[in-house]
């Protein structure tokens, strides 16, 4: 009995599992027969989509403009790739169709003689025709404006939100209602934060105007949290008052909200305008740490005023034009060439001038200070006499070139954001080198108390050959830094000789902790003050406060620390 019930039970596992088998089967042909059908639906689409785009691209040849706007919008609909380059060819007056036959549309690129063609449905390089075997497409000014749109519309399909925000930018200087309803319909879809600000923004424009008053302050809401100028005039036209000072809108509502609105995108703008001036003044504060560091070693160590040190300067500034006429195929890496060759050239050429000249006038100051300026004027004929007079153009590399534009108020240029960096770099190098090395060591002894420094048998006189070295090789790579900021000229360190001696006394002779924060101070002071008063009274005023403070504290803000410094 036992034994019929077991073969029972598995002839009905055997017939379940059967059962299970087949229905998969099923499924499985029925899922394939479903992909099958799904990818022949797609490639006829496909197949439906090319014949259309080529259908519509062939009406082009017709000389009706308003036909012409017409398939301009139907193409912008099939969201075609091909697209932009026809689009892009008829903005520039270079679509064309051939007069045989086949009268095939292309893109021509003007070539010595005729024009070399690509067939716009195809993509295919035709090669170089004659200009008599093919038509120019002509387009007037109106499809020009319809055009750039068409092709912002396809730039909203892209995956860089940078591109999408230029492109939703594009829009909203061509708001109709084809424009409109586009930027209702992306709006859900879009998944950047600043591209949806925008969108909203444009789209607030039009409902500003709207007859529905919770549409009108949505729209004064979204445009609260924009900066952009044009946005912030429209919202005035809302406050705007007759002659007899009468509020031309007759909403008190949206009176309030337009004028709230107005003040929290003048705050905004205000913040981040202070914030541009702030990195401008860094930017310059840096440009002074990196001019006036390499004087304060040589100013504290050896008490010699050098008046050269400007044109060490331009040394280094002039060695990177070299090095960049030396590698004009390489002008991205050539900056880092140019940092160490100017370092030697400025160094080797400080050496000199210490072991040929100064050397001899220690303890005079009133002399060296007229030796170094007699220096400074033979360096600036060298130069006039090797490169000539005229100001040199050094190229800025690529990766430096630009700006990283933050919002439409504040913009960050590269070059200057990169010697912020730089002069930090520098910056911490040479405090390195002057607390963890030997050299470092003794020029802090000989700074502090030469006589025992000397006693101790320290040679105060390669100390003084090698941190004049030091701080003229500083110089020239400050000046490898301004080279990218403006043009190389014999004239080049005379602008910032006094701005380098101003950031030694008022930091503290020999003391680069005072160098950086006294340079990066001036820096911020005279961009905060130029707005109010001007560049040249900024710098008046400026000179005028160190005179003062040097009055109050002879030493500067950090003054060295030591028996012959107190002495």
């Amino acid at each position: 009995m036992k034994k019929k019930r077991s073969v029972r039970i598995s002839c009905l596992l055997a017939k379940l599992f059967s059962l299970v088998i087949f229905i998969s089967s099923a499924s499985f042909a029925d899922s394939q027969i479903s992909q099958e059908i799904k990818t022949g639906s797609e490639a006829i689409a496909h197949e439906e989509v090319a014949s259309t785009f080529e259908n519509l691209v062939n009406q082009f040849k017709e000389g009706d403009f308003n036909q012409k706007m017409e398939v301009i919008n139907q193409i912008t609909l099939l969201k075609d790739k091909r697209a932009r380059l026809v689009f892009q060819s008829l903005l520039n007056d270079r679509l064309f169709y051939s007069k045989d036959v086949s009268q095939r549309v292309y893109s021509g690129e003007t070539t010595p003689n005729g024009y070399r063609m690509i067939d716009v449905t195809t993509g295919q390089v035709i090669g170089e025709v004659n200009q008599d075997s093919v038509t120019k497409i002509k387009i007037n000014n109106r499809l020009r404006k319809m055009l750039r749109t068409s092709l912002a519309q396809l730039d909203m399909t892209v995956k860089d939100p940078d591109i999408r925000l230029k492109a939703v930018k594009s829009i909203g200087n061509d708001l109709n209602e084809d424009t409109v309803k586009f930027l209702r319909t992306v709006l859900p879809l879009e998944t950047d934060n600043e591209v949806r600000t925008a969108i909203k923004a444009s789209l607030a424009m039009v409902d500003l105007h709207a007859d529905d008053l919770k549409v009108r302050l949505d729209a004064i809401k979204s445009l609260s949290v924009t900066m952009d100028s044009e946005y912030n005039t429209e919202l005035k036209k809302l406050v705007d008052k007759d002659s007899a000072g009468n509020y031309l809108e007759q909403d008190q509502r949206i009176i309030e909200a337009a004028t709230n609105a107005i003040k929290k995108i003048e705050s905004r703008v205000s913040f981040y305008e202070h914030l541009q001036t702030l990195f401008f003044g860094l930017s310059l504060g840096s440009v002074l740490v990196l001019a006036a560091i390499g004087l304060a070693i040589t100013f504290g160590v050896m008490g010699v005023i050098n008046m050269a040190h400007g044109e060490l300067i331009m040394l280094g500034a002039y060695t990177t034009y070299v090095v960049q006429l030396l590698m004009p195929n390489h002008i991205d890496i050539s900056l880092f060439i140019a940092i160490p060759a100017a370092f030697a050239v400025s160094g080797l050429f400080g050496i000199l001038i210490e072991r040929g000249v100064i050397r001899f006038l220690y303890g005079r100051p009133l002399e060296t200070l007229l030796a170094t300026f007699g220096i400074s004027l033979v360096l600036q004929q060298l130069v006039r006499t090797v490169f000539s007079p005229l100001n040199r153009s050094v190229t800025t590399p690529s990766w430096m070139s630009g700006s990283l534009e933050i919002n439409s108020v504040l913009t960050l240029t590269l070059n200057r954001l990169y010697i912020v960096g730089f002069t930090l770099l520098v910056f911490l190098i040479l405090l390195a080198v002057l607390k963890k090395t030997r050299l470092g060591l003794e020029v802090r002894a000989v700074s502090q108390n030469r006589a025992m420094a000397k006693a101790m048998g320290i040679k105060t006189e390669w100390v003084d050959a090698m941190t004049f070295g030091l701080g003229s090789g500083i110089a020239g790579v400050a000046g490898v830094a301004l080279s990218q900021l403006t043009n190389v000229g014999p004239n080049l360190g005379q602008t910032y000789i006094i701005d380098s001696f101003m950031v030694v006394v008022f930091g503290g002779v020999g003391n680069l902790w005072g160098a950086m924060i006294s340079g990066l101070s001036l820096g911020l002071a005279n961009k905060f003050l130029e707005p109010y008063a001007g560049a040249v009274l900024a710098k008046i005023l400026v000179l005028i406060f160190i005179i003062l403070f040097i009055q109050k504290r002879p030493r500067g803000l950090f003054p060295q620390k030591g028996r012959a410094a107190e002495g």
